[in-house]
């Protein structure tokens, strides 16, 4: 397994690159104390996973493509998003069976689940199969599909690849906006429709999402509130989201707030 501070120098990175919008080789060796060949080699794998891209003597912030680039989402609101991975991977334990899908907030959750021994990741996600590959010694399983470049994902109607196979134990999934009549949303009816195909293989569903998702608008319904086990969000959550959401049946973990259970739910 790659070395621990590989990720640690990536993270780095990144945050580097979103004050000034640039970094240089020699200059992040130098920080590091490591070798121009070692930064360049984590720059090529950044930018494997189109988090940046590689120029001269460095590499700079990828551009806002449709949807928004997937590195440019990842640095909006990326507090909050850490802090709702953090707690959502409270729930997985070692040798978990769990899916995730290619939202910003499930990549920062494989970013929290990768000292996990022995996790199987059911994913459709590239970014964060390449990640939890890279970083962790954990199964990544990939259903075939087609290549969506705007999410990284590769997407596609897979529920006849996991029928059969056994059941996923939790599945984390973004959304682009909820509301208690419809479920979770998503604008892409391909990514919508991979998503239901990943909910009907698992035994608990949980949605991770900041608050400023709540309102927002969304086409394609992927998760019905009876589907859900719980939601994951963040304190700019009002307590009339909250209580109407428990009137649903469905807990809402906010930060400052009560937790979810940790214990594995029934198959």
């Amino acid at each position: 397994m790659p070395e621990r501070n590989d990720f640690v120098r990536e993270e780095v990175i990144l945050h580097e690159l979103t004050a000034s919008g640039r970094v240089r080789v020699n200059d992040l060796a130098a920080q590091f104390g490591v070798s121009a060949v070692t930064i360049r080699k984590d720059l090529d794998s950044l930018e494997q996973r189109a988090l940046l891209r590689r120029v001269r003597g460095g590499a700079v912030i990828t551009a806002v493509g449709d949807e928004g680039a997937f590195s440019e989402r990842l640095r909006q609101e990326a507090p909050a998003k850490r802090e709702i991975a953090r707690r959502a991977a409270e729930l997985v334990h070692d040798g978990d069976v769990i899916a995730i899908d290619s939202s910003t907030t499930a990549y920062y959750l494989a970013q929290e689940l990768l000292d996990r021994r022995d996790l199987m990741v059911v994913t459709y996600g590239m970014r964060s199969a390449t990640l939890f590959m890279d970083h962790s010694n954990a199964t990544v399983v990939m259903p075939g599909g087609v290549l969506r470049r705007a999410s990284g994902s590769m997407v596609g109607a897979f529920s006849n690849v996991l029928t059969g196979r056994g059941r996923i134990i939790s599945g984390f999934f973004g959304v682009a906006t909820l509301s208690t009549h419809l479920g979770l949303l998503e604008l892409s009816s391909e990514e919508a429709a991979t998503k239901r195909s990943l909910i009907g293989a698992c035994n608990a569903v949980y949605g991770l999402f900041t608050s400023s998702k709540i309102g927002a608008f969304g086409l394609h319904a992927f998760a019905e509130p009876g589907q859900l086990t719980g939601l994951f969000t963040d304190d700019g959550t009002d307590d009339d989201f909250v209580a109407e959401w428990a009137a649903a049946g469905v807990p809402v973990l906010r930060p400052q707030h009560h937790s979810l259970s940790t214990s594995h739910p029934a198959p």
